[in-house]
């Protein structure tokens, strides 16, 4: 059974809650998006770039059997990171479950207080970007009948 999107942030604000310093913290997000699976070069144009982040961010998204599925990639090592918090919480649910999400664990981790104010933006067009692509599909599945 795939888990909820609120599972999911649960999950996470559980792993941060092992870590005692802020350094720590960085350190994990960073090990993220070390991880993160590198994004194809015919993704990295201008027009999935997402808008209002410092750092360069490609982000995509593809829809198979009615889930919408994440990929993405940055230059800065912790917005890697970030992003790849936000796909996994928000890849392969549905348009609405995408566009409904609270993402309250971005508040509960401390990721509101903890970045800088550009990176904070960052984080927050992310969101609207993954949340405008939910949108697009699920207009679009609306209107092909």
């Amino acid at each position: 059974m795939e888990k909820t999107i609120i599972e999911k942030e649960t999950e996470i604000v559980e792993e941060f809650s092992l870590f005692d310093s802020w350094d720590d913290k960085y350190e994990y997000i960073i090990d993220l998006g070390k991880k993160l699976q590198p994004l194809e070069e015919q993704y990295k144009k201008d027009e999935n770039r997402v808008r209002g982040c410092q750092s360069t961010v490609w982000l995509v998204a593809d829809e198979k059997d009615g889930k919408i599925f994440f990929k993405a990639e940055s230059d800065a090592v912790i917005v890697k990171g970030l992003i790849s918090l936000l796909i996994r919480v928000l890849s392969g649910h549905t348009a609405d479950e995408i566009i409904n999400a609270k993402l309250d664990f971005i508040q509960k981790i401390g990721m509101t207080t903890h970045l800088a104010q550009t990176r904070s933006n960052g984080l927050l067009s992310m969101v609207k970007q993954m949340k405008n692509y939910a949108l697009a599909y699920k207009i679009k599945n609306s209107t092909t009948v």
